[in-house]
């Protein structure tokens, strides 16, 4: 393991004004957005929007895309793979390694992320076509009874082997420990499971031994559940992130990029832009949003040529207001402007 080398490139991943493109839904999540906008998802369609994305003004604000196993093997229009799309953009391929979540047994309502068997493999492979950091997301539940401790440990050994594996491979691990927003639960509770799962995380990647300098942590916002009833302000989200974060997440870390996890595309610059502006934390902050980067180009672009110079026009518009709350620059303003 070259942990200078992984150290590099996880710190251009989370490079100031910059940040990450998740662009790793698989074949079940994109054409759930391509009913929204009726285009079938065939994989002609989703290489075509994909494309559009990456040969669009706005990768000058994107230092990585995570990439779904079919997309990084799949070449533009033109021959031109898509992977050499990414790298001509000065961004980084990332891949999507993780297989999805199972029931968790003997733990009702709670799953465990699945995908290690021969990720060594696959990993390798990768490598080869260019993919220099990967993804693997667990997923946590706040409802009735849930999250129990035991499921939390599961999810987050998980992690950890994961990234082991990564790192033996020289690739970056993201790290993606997500409390879902789903659940009716209140910004309190959001806190103490965020904190309770940042720390068994880092619990078990310190018993795996694997060096905090060569990752990137992808968490949740400490945010209220949709089903809550009741907001909080965004100046509230970024101080109670900051404070869990600060409890809990070491200082070895190079960088944090955040998730937006269904938050409205403006509401998740908000809260990033609030929370870069806090200061007086020991990482640097930035964006790992999909939907709240994607869902305005592809309303755009509708999956009709004419269309692509709306779509990518705003997609660079998104991609440019993160980048603005990556530095704490953003304001409402720059948004009615646009």
């Amino acid at each position: 393991m070259n942990l200078a080398a992984l150290n590099a490139i996880a710190e251009k991943m989370v490079a100031p004004g910059r940040g990450i493109l998740a662009a790793d839904e698989s074949s079940g999540t994109i054409k759930k957005r391509f009913d929204a906008i009726n285009v079938e998802s065939t994989e002609e369609n989703r290489r075509d929007y994909r494309e559009m994305l990456f040969r669009s003004e706005g990768m000058k604000y994107v230092s990585g895309v995570i990439l779904y196993d079919e997309t990084i093997w799949q070449n533009a229009a033109d021959g031109t793979p898509l992977v050499k799309l990414i790298q001509d953009a000065d961004s980084i391929p990332g891949i999507k390694v993780d297989e999805g979540v199972q029931p968790l047994s003997h733990f009702p309502g709670e799953t465990i992320t699945v995908g290690l068997d021969r990720l060594a493999e696959r990993l390798s492979k990768y490598f080869d076509q260019g993919a220099r950091f990967a993804k693997w997301r667990a997923v946590i539940d706040i409802a009735d009874g849930v999250p129990n401790f035991g499921a939390i440990k599961a999810n987050a050994h998980a992690l950890a082997r994961y990234a082991a594996l990564c790192q033996a491979a020289g690739i970056v691990p993201i790290v993606e420990p997500e409390i879902l927003m789903d659940g009716a639960h209140d910004i309190e509770t959001c806190d103490g499971v965020t904190r309770l799962v940042l720390k068994t995380v880092f619990d078990e990647l310190y018993d795996a031994r694997v060096p905090l300098e060569g990752m990137v942590l992808k968490p949740n916002m400490v945010i209220c559940g949709k089903g809550c009833g009741k907001g909080a302000h965004v100046d509230d989200v970024a101080i109670r992130t900051i404070a869990a974060l600060k409890a809990t997440v070491p200082s070895a870390v190079p960088g944090i990029a955040y998730l937006s996890g269904g938050q409205a595309d403006e509401l998740a610059t908000a809260h990033l832009d609030a929370m870069n502006r806090i200061g007086g934390f020991p990482w640097k902050m930035t964006f790992s949003y999909g939907r709240a980067l994607q869902a305005a180009p592809q309303k755009a672009w509708a999956g009709k040529k004419e269309n692509v110079p709306a779509a990518q026009k705003a997609f660079t518009h998104r991609a440019k207001m993160n980048a603005l709350a990556s530095l704490g620059q953003w304001e409402g303003a720059h948004e009615k402007a646009a």
